[in-house]
Parts: C-alpha cells; structure tokens; sequence
C-alpha cells in the first residue's frame, strides 16, 4: 500500500511538471524587437530626419519607437530621442536642437513588454553653421550678407539707384523707351517704388556690366561661373552646372526663402539652408512689360553671350532646380552681389 501511494505522489508530480514545462515555452516566446536604422538625409545646421523598420514585433506589442541620438557611438534610449508611435513596421523621425558642425550617431529603437532592441548605429555632421554679415551701398541702403561655401553673397536683392561714382542710375518707366535702351538703366516691378523694399529693383544688363560699378564697394555682380560655384557647393555636379535649362536637384530650394509669403504656392522645396534667401521679384522684359512676381526670382551674371544676351539664372515657385540660360540685355532682372 505504502508503495502505491509513492508512485502515485510521483505521478501526480510527474503530470504537474509536464504541464508546467509546456506551458512555460509559450510564456518565453517574447523577445526585444528587430530594428534597422534607416538613412540619415535632410540634414542642415540643426535637424536631420532618419527612421526605422522594425522587421519583427518580437511577439508583442511595440509600445514606443523613434531614434535615438548623441556623440557617443552607441546611443540609447537613455539619451535624446524621437518618440514615433507604437506597432510595427516602418516610420521616419525628425531629429531637432542639433549643434552646427557636430559629429553625432543615430539608431532607431522599438520598446515592447520584453525591452527594447537597437538597430545599427549610423553618424552623419551637421552641416557648417551659416556666418552672417551686412554691406551697405552708395545710397546708404544695407544689405543682409550670407557666407555660402567660400563665398560672401547679398542675402537681399539689390536697389540702389546711384552707380559707385555717385552717378545717378536712370529710372525707365516708359516701355518704348525701355525697349530701345542700350545704356544703364533701372526700374521697379510695374513702376511701382513700393515693391523695391521688398524684391528690390530690376536693372537691365547694361546697368550690370557698367565700368562705374552697380555693386557696393568691395563687392560686384557674379559671374556665370561664379554661379556655378555657388551651385556646386549646394550639390551640383560640374557637367549639371554647365548644362542649361533646368539642373539640379534641391539646390534651387536651398536659395528660396521658405513659405508662402511672398511665393506663391506650393514653393516646391523650399528650405533656405544656404541663407540665401531667394525672393521672386518677377521681371520686366526687354519689351518694357512686367510679368511673373511672385512666381519666378530672375537673377543676372555678369557674363555676356552675345552682343544681344547674358546669362541669367531663375528660380520657380513649383521646382526646387535652379535654370540656367541667357536673355536679352534689355531685360530687367534682380541683382545678387559677390564679395570680392
């Protein structure tokens, strides 16, 4: 009898742990998400935009995911992160308050009840901090100036009325007359003084390429090739630079000023990285009509093509590209400077 009852405890001991052994692989299938960090792009002095996949909820819910973010090379949540959402799948974040040329690392990461998993680090540099200045013209006007790679450019469009030499630059209103001009001369967007404050004035290339010098001391129109270093520098490449129509990819949205206050919508990508601060001012064409603010920024070089036409470059409300092509000296265009 005494034997019976110990090998039936043994049974019902055996039958216990059976069924606690399969219950308890269930209960462990849980493990940390699967996460990939996705391509650091949009970066500028102070944001960047990265993302994730998480290629396997590990058997529960992702409760939190984003990116994480510091110096060092291995971040955690216990640093600064993006916080995009729950569940599965992938997801983009926006990384802000970065410091200007700052080496940092990113990986994305997903939460779930058994932890959080990490994708592979990745670093990337925040772009060089824009440097910032003023000059100031012959009528006494002062510009917003903007180092972009090696260069100092005019943030504004240029307005004033007098060559260097304090010579008077002639105000053309008449469209016949403007039409027939071959010497200097300046206007304002449908003769009206009031859009120079903003856009600045529109000046025929005569104006431009005038010994007596339209550019504030120090300073003078780019050339088309001074262009195409400002160009390369946001992202062209050489053969995009010397091609005409329309090149490019961003770099024209790097120019325009950002929003829709003063260009019209949609302003397709524009961020204004390069503080450059394109605004469109519109245009008068050589047969003395105005057209186009609003829509397109036309900006002169100072390089001839022919005895009738110079380079220009333009900048749209629906591109983020940047045209290259030659006009009439006759056409009123805004002007850009270039430091020395």
């Amino acid at each position: 009898m005494r034997k019976s009852l110990i090998f039936l405890a043994f049974f019902l001991i055996a039958i216990f742990v059976f069924f606690s052994c399969e219950k308890n692989p269930t209960e462990s299938t849980v493990d940390v998400p699967e996460v990939t960090t996705g391509e650091v792009s949009e970066i500028t002095q102070t944001t960047a935009q990265c993302g994730g996949n998480i290629t396997s909820d590990g058997g529960a819910t992702v409760t939190a995911r984003g990116v994480c973010w510091s110096t060092g090379q291995n971040p955690t949540v216990a640093d600064d992160i993006t916080n995009d959402g729950t569940g599965a799948g992938t997801y983009t974040s926006n990384i802000i308050g970065l410091t200007a040329e700052t080496t940092y690392y990113v990986r994305a990461y997903a939460t779930n009840s058994a932890g959080t998993g990490y994708g592979s680090a990745m670093s990337f540099t925040t772009k060089e901090a824009i440097q910032t200045g003023t000059v100031t013209d012959i009528d006494g006007n002062t510009y917003q100036t903007v180092k972009i790679g090696n260069q100092w450019w005019m943030a504004e469009n240029l307005k004033v009325t007098h060559y260097r030499n304090g010579n008077t630059i002639p105000n053309v209103t008449d469209a016949t007359e403007w039409e027939n001009l071959n010497t200097g001369a300046y206007c304002n967007y449908d003769n009206d003084a009031s859009n120079a404050t903003t856009y600045g004035s529109l000046y025929n290339w005569y104006a431009v390429n005038n010994n007596r010098n339209i550019a504030p001391a120090g300073w003078h129109v780019p050339s088309d090739a001074e262009w195409k270093i400002l160009e390369m520098y946001l992202g062209m490449s050489q053969s995009e630079a010397d091609d005409t129509g329309w090149r490019g990819t961003d770099e024209g949205g790097k120019l325009k000023e950002a929003g829709t206050e003063h260009w019209n919508s949609p302003n397709t990508g524009a961020t204004n990285e390069s503080g450059f601060s394109s605004l469109p001012g519109g245009y008068r064409n050589h047969d003395g009509t105005y057209d186009y603010i609003s829509i397109l920024a036309f900006f002169w070089s100072s390089t001839e093509y022919s005895s009738i036409g110079a380079w220009r470059r333009h900048l749209h409300y629906d591109t983020s590209r940047v045209h290259r092509d030659h006009a009439s000296k006759r056409s009123g265009f805004s002007v850009r400077c270039v430091r020395d």
